[in-house]
C-alpha cells in the first residue's frame, strides 16, 4: 500500500512546557485505509492529528505528506489534503450562513461559482441541510454542526479526513450514518483517521489502530488484535468495546467484533450441540 502520512522521530514541546507532549513518534499512515487513534485524556491524540496538515510542526523529527515535509508547507497547501473536523464544532464554524460556511473553502481555492453551487447542494442534500441553508450555522443544534463542519472539510474532496470525536452527540441512527459515510469513502480510495473514547465505534470499522499513552505509542495493530489484548488496554487505561465483553463473557474463545460475528457463532455452537 502507498504512503499517504508518515511520522519520522516526531517530538513536540507546547512553549513553555518542560515535557513532551508528544515524543519519538514513528507511524506510517496508507492510502486508503481506515485507522483508528486511541488513548485516555492528555494522551496526546489531538497533538498528534495537529502535525498532520501543519497546524503543529515537530519540535524533534519529520511529518510527511504524500512524500512533503510539513515543515516546507503552508497549512493551507497541507489542508487540501488532510481535512480535520475538530470534537468542538463551534470553534471550526464562522460564516453567516450554511451555505456560505461549505462553500467558503472551495472560494478560497479559487474554484468556479457553478461547481461550488454544484459540491454544496450535494452535500446541503446529503447531510439533510438544505433547510437550514440560509440560516446561521452557530444556532443549530450540536449534530447539525458537527454535520456543517463535516460537509465543509467533504466539499473540496481531500485524500485523507481526520475526525476528531466524531461520534459525540450522535445518537444511534446517526452514528450508522456516519458508518455508511465513512464505508463510502473507502470505496473512494480516501484515507479515514478516526480519534475517539468510543472503543464500540472503533471496534466495527476501523482496520488499524494506535494506542498512545502520555505522549508516546504503545501499540500498531489490527482493531482484532488490540482489543483482544487485555494487558495493553489495562497500560493505556481503556476499557474493552462492549462486543469483546460480551464475547468473552459467553465463553466464546475467538477475537469477535461485531454483532453479526457473535450470532453466527452462537448459530454454530448450536448446530454442533444439536447435531
Amino acid at each position: 500500500m502507498k504512503k499517504i502520512i508518515e511520522f519520522k522521530k516526531v517530538s513536540y514541546r507546547y512553549q513553555f512546557e518542560e515535557k513532551f507532549a508528544i515524543e519519538d513518534i514513528n507511524l506510517e499512515i496508507y492510502e486508503g485505509e481506515i485507522l483508528a487513534i486511541i488513548g485516555s485524556n492528555g494522551a496526546g491524540k489531538t497533538t498528534l492529528i495537529k502535525h498532520m496538515n501543519g497546524l503543529l510542526k515537530p519540535t524533534i523529527g519529520d511529518v510527511y505528506v504524500e512524500g512533503i515535509n510539513t515543515k516546507n508547507a503552508t497549512v493551507a497547501e497541507l489542508s487540501r489534503k488532510v481535512g480535520i473536523v475538530f470534537q468542538n464544532a463551534d470553534y471550526q464554524l464562522f460564516a453567516q450562513t450554511v451555505y456560505d460556511e461549505i462553500a467558503f473553502a472551495l472560494k478560497n481555492f479559487g474554484f468556479e461559482e457553478k461547481e461550488i453551487k454544484k459540491r454544496v447542494e450535494n452535500l446541503l442534500e446529503y447531510f439533510s441541510l438544505k433547510h437550514y441553508a440560509e440560516h446561521s450555522p452557530l444556532l443549530l443544534s450540536g449534530g447539525e454542526k458537527k454535520r456543517v463542519a463535516l460537509a465543509s472539510v467533504l466539499v473540496y474532496d481531500p485524500k485523507v479526513l481526520v475526525l476528531d470525536e466524531p461520534t459525540i452527540g450522535l445518537d444511534f441512527v446517526q452514528k450508522k450514518n456516519l458508518k455508511n459515510l465513512i464505508s463510502d469513502m473507502k470505496k473512494k480510495n480516501k484515507t479515514i483517521i478516526i480519534v475517539t473514547h468510543d472503543l464500540d465505534f472503533v471496534a466495527e470499522i476501523a482496520e488499524r489502530v494506535v494506542v498512545i499513552k502520555d505522549g508516546r505509542i504503545l501499540r500498531i495493530e489490527s482493531s482484532r488484535e488490540i482489543f483482544y489484548d487485555e494487558d495493553l488496554l489495562e497500560k493505556a487505561n481503556l476499557i474493552a468495546p462492549s462486543i469483546v465483553r460480551i464475547t468473552k463473557g459467553l465463553g466464546i474463545n475467538e477475537k469477535l467484533l461485531s454483532l453479526n460475528e457473535v450470532l453466527e457463532k452462537i448459530n454454530l455452537i448450536i448446530k454442533n450441540v444439536q447435531s
